[in-house]
């Protein structure tokens, strides 16, 4: 590619990254969540692999699995947090610090980022699940019918 793209594509990276954790972390509050943010953010990957080829980019398939890997476990440890009461119980809605700020009881919620509880933990681990998933797609797609010289 041009060093045009190539410019363009180094500017629009941290503004892409910027708007997919954006979408994950406001998915309680907002549409989106963690597969709408993740599939903005693995579509860095679709223009890395347009701008630079899928051959550079061979080496991110073991950090794609990895981060596949983290966001499962997050997810399923995030779930038995309350299995004393019950499976995926919100344990940290309304225990204060910094997800659990109660909700306010008079007017309408002003959108806190703060009091979701768990959720936003939970829209993270699926966003690095969907990252890695299709962003491992695109990236053997691109690799697919070529030979390793």
């Amino acid at each position: 590619m041009s060093v045009v793209v190539r410019t363009v594509t180094r500017v629009i990276l941290p503004v892409a990254l910027a708007f997919g954790a954006y979408v994950i972390m406001h998915g309680h509050l907002t549409p989106g969540g963690g597969f709408q943010g993740g599939a903005v953010t693995a579509s860095i990957v679709a223009l890395l692999v347009v701008v630079y080829g899928g051959a550079r980019l061979k080496g991110a398939k073991g950090w794609f699995a990895v981060l596949e890997d983290v966001g499962a476990l997050a997810f399923v440890l995030l779930a038995f947090l309350g299995i004393g009461a019950t499976f995926f119980r919100n344990v940290l809605a309304g225990s204060g610090g910094l997800f659990g700020a109660p909700v306010p009881q008079l007017g309408p919620n002003p959108g806190a980022l703060d009091t979701a509880g768990t959720l936003p933990l939970m829209n993270w681990a699926v966003g690095l699940k969907v990252i890695a998933g299709l962003g491992s797609v695109v990236l053997l797609l691109s690799l697919f019918g070529r030979e390793d010289g």
